[in-house]
């Protein structure tokens, strides 16, 4: 069973809809019990970092995230998901994330128009089995003010907004987007078919 995980904040149907179009079949639940037999587990977000990493400490949830990621449980976030999945974020104070993959938010200050909002395009840095049907050049779809700041390892693709900008990142079974795979398009719904060659 695949869990998109359902914790207050995201637009949970419209990812839904996305991955059953590429056979990705999916139960939102906020069940700890389907949650911990679960194979997969998306985690979405839209929204601040503080409401969204409070709701899953308070409720157990991360906890949880954090055990079925040891126990090699692929995880997926996206925008926020994945900004969750790191150590801390800066967003109007300091949070505590996940700390799946190693490093921190923090806001995007070069740039004058902050959200990085619409269609950017990618330069995949990494051959990866996730990235096999995207190539540079390719454009998708963006809604944040803050961004992932690492050593890099994980990034296997980034975007240009006065940052280099982490878009896909991978730390084995742990993968996230910061973009908005399930809004963009056929970039979007090839990224969702070699995402279920992965865990399905």
């Amino acid at each position: 069973m695949i869990v998109i995980l359902d914790y207050g904040l995201g637009n949970l149907r419209s990812l839904q809809t996305a991955l059953e179009k590429q056979g990705i079949m999916t139960r939102i639940s906020s069940d700890p019990q389907e949650i911990a037999s679960a194979s997969a587990i998306f985690l979405p977000g839209v929204g601040a970092f503080r409401d969204a990493s409070n709701a899953l400490w308070d409720s157990g949830l991360a906890d949880l995230l954090i055990k079925k990621s040891q126990e090699g449980t692929y995880v997926i976030g996206i925008c926020l998901g994945m900004q969750l999945m790191y150590d801390r974020s800066f967003e109007n104070g300091e949070y505590k994330g996940l700390g799946l993959i190693p490093g921190e938010i923090v806001k995007l200050e070069q740039m004058p128009k902050v959200p990085h909002m619409g269609w950017n395009n990618l330069t995949v840095e990494k051959e990866d089995p996730l990235t096999k049907y995207t190539s540079t050049g390719d454009f998708v779809y963006f809604v944040h003010s803050y961004y992932a700041r690492s050593n890099g390892e994980e990034i296997l693709a980034y975007a240009e907004y006065g940052e280099k900008i982490p878009a896909i990142v991978r730390r084995g079974n742990v993968i996230g987007f910061q973009f908005h795979p399930e809004k963009s398009s056929d970039v979007g719904a090839r990224l969702f078919k070699a995402l279920g060659e992965i865990i399905l």
